[in-house]
């Protein structure tokens, strides 16, 4: 199969998600496009989560369909706070597991598995760090190192659960560092956020509010004074 640059990384339609009479998603269908970045944005409860762990594949939906344009399966990088901190393994070794998907978690990493490894843990400064143990790390550290463990997957297609939430500045500036520099090598990224400033710096926006998609285009041409106040209940984001 072809794969152009317009063609959508990834459709879904007519998703539902949950067997209850009040669903998580309700008959969603949204495009992603491919080679950038959309950022999903709502308040708590409205599904953003939810439809991130169908994209992954970790949850199955009740109904509808999620396609992707290419056949290898999407880098998904948890909250810091899934990994526990007793964990005992250091961040060089955590970050290398993301070469399993192209070596498995049994078979020996080769010279070019390893160099892979070193940029990602370059590109995040992490190298200082990267002998120490992974549940060591401070929450920006940990988060910096999940993400290396993502990018070091090579997917095409990185999938993030507010990856930003809850550290400081240098942490943000670095992760957002990386995922632009992964969006310019052609990779489509897609993460949930309540940040507004983040959603705007994105090319592609999705709205979600009570299970439902609101608005989906451009950040600017989304997240009017009309969305804002219908979804949060705010005039502007000023």
């Amino acid at each position: 199969m072809t794969i152009t640059r317009d063609q959508p990384e990834i459709a879904v339609r007519d998703l539902t998600v949950g067997y209850t009479r009040e669903p998580v998603l309700r008959g969603l269908s949204a495009t992603f496009p491919r080679g950038r970045m959309t950022a999903v944005i709502g308040p708590n409860g409205s599904g953003k989560s939810t439809l991130l762990g169908v994209i992954a594949g970790v949850l199955r939906p009740a109904a509808g369909s999620v396609e992707r344009a290419a056949d290898r399966e999407p880098a998904f990088v948890a909250q810091r706070s899934a990994v526990s901190d007793s964990l005992p393994i250091s961040v060089r070794d955590a970050v290398s597991m993301g070469r399993w998907a192209h070596r498995g978690p049994w078979r020996r990493l080769t010279a070019q598995d390893w160099a892979v490894v070193e940029k990602c843990l370059a590109g995040l400064e992490l190298l200082p760090v990267a002998a120490r143990r992974l549940g060591s790390l401070s929450g920006g550290q940990r988060q910096r190192a999940l993400l290396a463990q993502g990018l070091a997957q090579e997917s095409g297609l990185l999938l993030l659960d507010e990856p930003g939430s809850g550290l400081d500045a240098e942490a943000r500036r670095l992760i957002s560092a990386a995922l632009e520099n992964a969006k310019a090598q052609g990779t489509t990224v897609v993460q949930v956020t309540h940040d507004f400033a983040e959603a705007m710096r994105a090319d592609h926006c999705l709205v979600l509010n009570g299970g439902r998609l609101i608005a989906a285009g451009a950040p600017g041409a989304v997240l009017t004074p009309r969305v804002l106040e219908e979804v949060w209940g705010i005039r502007s984001l000023s």
